[in-house]
């Protein structure tokens, strides 16, 4: 099954805020499940000193990931739940 990745593309980029409004950094990547085609986490780039209060896993290179289930909304920014991610 081919899997249309636009929604994926579109999230590139954007700004990842926590409901209450910190902001967290921008989307770098997306990591997914190859078999489900599931997203398992975001990639963050320019992560701001704010999340150093929040417990996020880390991939090898250091970066840090945000996992897709606390993604409360997508809009103009990618929304998540901090209580979620901790």
């Amino acid at each position: 099954m081919h899997n249309d990745k636009s929604p994926f593309n579109e999230l590139i980029g954007k700004m990842i805020v926590t409901k209450e409004g910190k902001r967290l950094g921008f989307v770098k990547d997306i990591t997914f499940e190859t078999k489900t085609g599931e997203l398992i986490n975001i990639v963050v780039k320019d992560s701001t000193p704010y999340t150093k209060n929040l417990n996020l896993e880390r991939t090898a290179s250091n970066e840090l990931l945000i996992p897709y289930s606390a993604i409360i909304a997508i809009g103009d920014f990618v929304i998540v739940s901090e209580e979620d991610l901790i």
